[in-house]
């Protein structure tokens, strides 16, 4: 049985290690976004370019995140973790040295490899270490930090861009590399389950990471119209057909597909790839329209955008229990209306948009509307499927809401007919910007009505810290709970 104790030396350098790796893979999703146009500028990327910075890293992170709590089943949660906490620096360092878009582009993809290592292991470690008396305090101490992380996140890399430059929003993560793999390597005790598991299934993961690339290519690169882009589009789609037919056949598949048998957390998920399409979306299209329309600087973008994350730190334990009391399928409802109505907001946003009349009011709108959401949508993850499943199921929601980013991400720039030199236009971008916002917050409302229509059952109390106290607007928090071998743990 784990018995570290929380106050002791051994306990503050295991929560130390495990904050500063997710905060690592945390701060990497939320500042690249507002560095975006001096990327753009200092390597003269068009648009796809720009898009690719972006969901090259999600790409290989939403499709090895599983395999990757596998791995630290196996081999060890520690060592796989200090594995992918060295390799995210590697990549980071090739990231900040990139002499063009191509190479920055591939150390992108690394730089997800790395976090899908070390992203499972983050919690996995302060589950698999302390003792069970402290296991809660330091799950949510764990929680707290990396959502304040996520929150200051923005606001660093807006600095960094705005002073020493783009690379080093890269480049801080070396550092903090240096500083959290030789802790864990003294401090944080070796756990895995070894003996337990099967065979891992390579084969699935290279299938679905595989139809995620090339759908993401067909619709990113759809306005040429080549030969190419429609063979890509229906290689992704037999790829795709591909992964279902081999997670069905496998005796030890990465995504049982039982899982989906039940309807709730199909249902739940259905609502998952609606909100996090639209927040993914967004959040790649406003801090582009925050500099490129209303002349914000990085780092006035960057804190543009912090009373969102303020306010999930803030009152999300208070939604979660709420939402105990009354159950998942209002929150599930008004919380996406909520956050509609806030991207909606957003389309008063454009030349000298002032921060207090336009910018705050649909990012404030935006929040409560988050709040509302995230965490009862957590909660009734975990309450759809027994709790051996859990983690499993935390991880495959983890995992679709980055894929659903990731689709955004290539598919509204197209929706909106935003060309490649779009955001160098000040009137093209704008008027862009206006029509991705009606799809997103339509996203959104597609989302409400299928919570509204299909959220019934009430889940139990949400008790665990890491969905309470969760910051991050990327995807909803990891559940840190052993389930068939698998093992998932990031907020």
């Amino acid at each position: 049985m784990p018995d570290v104790r929380l106050a002791s030396p051994q306990g503050k350098w295991i929560l130390l290690t495990t904050v500063l790796g997710s905060s690592m893979a945390m701060l990497d999703s939320t500042v690249v976004n507002v560095a975006l146009p001096r990327i753009g500028e200092d390597l003269d990327a068009d648009l796809a370019a720009l898009q690719w910075t972006v969901n090259a890293y999600m790409l290989t992170l939403a499709g090895l995140i599983l395999l990757g709590g596998s791995l630290g089943d196996r081999y060890g949660r520690r060592k796989v973790f200090v594995i992918g906490v060295v390799w995210f620096a590697l990549a980071s360092l090739l990231c900040g040295i990139a002499p063009n878009a191509g190479v920055l582009i591939a150390a992108r993809a690394l730089q997800g490899v790395g976090g899908a290592l070390l992203t499972p292991g983050s919690l996995a470690l302060i589950q698999a270490s302390f003792h069970p008396d402290d296991r809660a305090r330091a799950v949510g101490l764990w929680s707290g930090f990396g959502g304040v992380g996520a929150a200051v996140g923005p606001f660093v890399g807006g600095w960094l861009v705005d002073g020493p430059g783009w690379r080093w929003v890269f480049l801080l993560n070396v550092p903090l590399a240096l500083a959290c793999a030789p802790i864990a390597v003294k401090h944080v005790p070796e756990s895995g389950d070894g003996g337990k598991h099967g065979s891992f299934d390579v084969l699935g993961a290279a299938l679905g990471a595989l139809s995620l690339a090339l759908v993401t290519y067909a619709l990113i690169e759809a306005q040429n119209g080549s030969v190419l882009v429609a063979v890509s589009a229906v290689a992704g789609v037999a790829a795709g057909v591909a992964f279902v037919v081999v997670e069905k056949r496998r005796p030890d598949p990465m995504m049982p597909l039982g899982i989906f048998a039940s309807r709730q957390f199909t249902a739940v998920n259905l609502v998952t790839l609606c909100v996090y399409a639209a927040l993914g979306g967004f959040f790649f299209l406003a801090a582009l329209q925050l500099q490129v329309v209303s002349g914000y600087s990085a780092l006035g973008a960057g804190t543009a955008l912090l009373p969102t994350t303020l306010l999930m730190l803030l009152f999300s334990a208070r939604s979660g229990a709420l939402a105990a009391r009354i159950g998942p399928r209002i929150p599930l409802t008004v919380g996406p209306l909520v956050c509609a109505v806030g991207m909606l907001l957003m389309l008063r946003v454009g030349e000298d948009a002032s921060y207090v009349a336009d910018v705050l009011p649909a990012v404030l709108v935006l929040g409560i509307g988050l709040v509302t959401l995230v965490a009862p949508l957590t909660a009734t993850v975990l309450a759809s499927v027994d709790v051996a499943r859990a983690g499993l199921a935390s991880g495959i929601n983890n995992a679709a809401a980055r894929a659903a980013g990731l689709i955004a991400v290539a598919a509204l720039p197209l929706l909106a007919g935003m060309g490649e030199e779009a955001y160098r236009s000040p009137d093209a971008f704008n008027t862009s910007f206006d029509r991705a916002m009606v799809w997103c917050a339509g996203a959104l409302v597609v989302g409400a009505a299928i919570a509204f229509t299909t959220v019934r059952a009430l889940p139990p109390d949400c008790l665990r810290p890491e969905c309470l106290h969760h910051g991050s607007i990327n995807s909803p928090p990891l559940e840190g709970v052993r389930s068939r071998g698998r093992l998932s743990g990031e907020g």
